[in-house]
């Protein structure tokens, strides 16, 4: 065991950390709250029953209209087994689910039609999301119920994600198998969409009908509220999700408290929380066990992206849990309309395959700044406890069995609006028990990762850091403990004038500077 204590290490410019006292004691995002009437709307009274088999979409939804159209209130699911189909949520409904309630999602894809809506940052089209808003305004899930998308019905799944009993189970279930039998679709049209280039993408001249072939194919997320203003998610169990679980988006004043959100680990797209070009939102003391990322910010892709132009800014995260995710808390890689004033403040992430994941690729663009992150904890994260990449692949962040991965070719291009940045980063009182890596940052020639400010750290890993294409890189009081042979610190293409050490050991560091 190789112990290295770093009371500061800085490049090129000593970054004293005013900047992020100032960032954690300023007046944090102010949220405007929910408001909802008294009267109630019990969904047995619009014919809705819950024997299991009966599809109550209609009667959920007449339930919904009938509240809208008076003014408001809270729409009761009773406790017991609600099998339903789409339902769209209206203004100044709070849809309530009481104690042993479960609103299960039907399988049945007839029901749910195909529709226009957004996917990964792009306009696309999909089916429609078992819940969604659209334009309005005070809308609210709340109550102590669950609710169950029936995600396994839509999703993929990839064979060293299973036990070798678990995928011959799921192959004599039905579906088909990927040519090399690595991989296990739910249907031939699925498999279908799984082929084509950039399938469910909205290009002129081209109709809902035109995508029929691969409808399968073309999930949805569980809940997903466009241009709303006014939200909250509140007690309920939000799991089994098709693709994404909650997915707010262009919305604000978005409050979160005290949800749970289940997917299996090997969930395809499985993410926990995706929020997107949205402002004011406040998300507290909720627990993620998922398939994908578990908090993660977004503002769009590439260019549509840019276009957009609606950064996800002035985010308030605390007190949460992250189990299972590919990130605990992740900003990418669809960040194009940039991402700032996001505060996270004490969580913890257990499991999670990177702890704080930072990641883009060249062609998005967009500017992340002003991250606050203060009060973590983490335990067993099987890659990197903190991670800042701009080479982003779009693959699982633990390489599976029988996989390999290239190194990306470093090639210096020029400066563009598609050029991504990442700046303004600080992160303080954070501790990990056990990673493959304590940190790793990767930026671009054209654009390297700066300002990035660590401060009072304890990380215990296989390994160091390693850094590249980075400047402005400030640790003070960061301490790493590693177990395997190596450098503890190996630096290359990173700002080297003026690069000191404070009181490090140098035979641990390895530097390597292109000035």
């Amino acid at each position: 065991m190789r112990i290295c204590h770093i009371k500061q290490l800085q490049f090129t410019v000593i970054i004293l950390l005013v900047g992020a006292n100032i960032g954690y004691s300023q007046v944090r995002p102010g949220i405007k709250a929910t408001s909802f009437k008294k009267d109630s709307f019990n969904i047995i009274k619009y014919g809705a029953k819950a024997d299991g088999i009966t599809l109550n979409t209609k009667a959920i939804n007449a339930a919904i209209d009938a509240c809208n159209k008076k003014g408001g209130g809270v729409v009761v699911i009773p406790k017991g087994f609600w099998l339903t189909g789409p339902i769209v949520l209206k203004s100044n409904v709070n849809l309530h689910l009481q104690r042993n309630a479960m609103l299960q999602f039907t399988k049945d894809k007839s029901q749910y039609p195909l529709v226009e809506t957004n996917w990964e940052g792009l306009p696309a089209v999909r089916n429609q999301s078992p819940i969604s808003a659209t334009n309005q305004t005070n809308i609210g899930i709340t109550g102590f119920g669950i609710i169950d998308g029936d995600g396994g019905a839509w999703r993929a799944v990839k064979k060293e994600k299973l036990t070798e009993s678990q995928w011959k189970k799921l192959v004599a279930s039905g579906g088909v198998l990927r040519e090399d039998k690595k991989m296990w679709f739910p249907s031939e049209e699925f498999a279908r969409g799984e082929a084509t280039k950039k399938p469910g993408v909205i290009y002129d001249g081209k109709s809902i009908d035109a995508y029929k072939d691969i409808k399968d194919f073309l999930r949805p997320n569980l809940v997903v509220l466009t241009k709303c203003d006014r939200i909250l998610l509140q007690g309920v169990t939000f799991q089994n999700s098709p693709a994404w679980c909650l997915h707010p988006l262009m919305s604000t004043n978005i409050t979160i408290q005290n949800i749970s959100v289940k997917n299996p680990w090997f969930a395809q797209n499985g993410d926990g929380l995706d929020i997107e070009s949205c402002r004011y939102v406040l998300v507290e003391n909720s627990v993620f066990d998922v398939g994908d990322d578990g908090i993660c910010i977004k503002s769009g892709r590439d260019e549509e992206g840019r276009k957009r132009g609606m950064p996800t800014e002035d985010v308030i995260i605390r007190h949460c849990t992250v189990y299972n995710s590919h990130g605990g808390f992740v900003i990418g890689s669809e960040m194009s309309g940039g991402a700032r004033n996001i505060f996270v403040d004490d969580c913890s992430f257990i499991g999670s395959d990177i702890g704080l994941r930072f990641k883009t690729t060249r062609g998005r663009g967009g500017v992340v700044e002003n991250i606050f992150i203060n009060n973590i904890s983490m335990k067993n994260i099987p890659g990197e406890a903190i991670l800042f990449d701009m080479y982003y692949m779009a693959k699982d962040p633990i390489v599976l069995a029988g996989e390999t991965r290239e190194t990306p070719k470093v090639e210096l291009l020029p400066v563009t609006e598609a050029t991504p940045q990442f700046k303004n980063i600080y992160i303080k009182n954070m501790v990990c028990d056990g990673a493959e890596k304590a940190l790793f940052v990767r930026g671009l020639p054209e654009m390297k990762i700066h300002n990035i400010n660590l401060e009072n750290i304890t990380i215990s890993a296989e390994h160091g850091i390693e850094m590249s294409e980075a400047k402005n890189i400030s640790l003070k009081n960061v301490n790493i403990s590693s177990s395997k042979p190596g450098p503890m610190v190996n630096i290359a293409n990173s700002s080297g004038p003026g690069i000191s050490f404070g009181r490090t050991v140098p035979q641990l560091m390895q530097v390597h500077l292109n000035i």
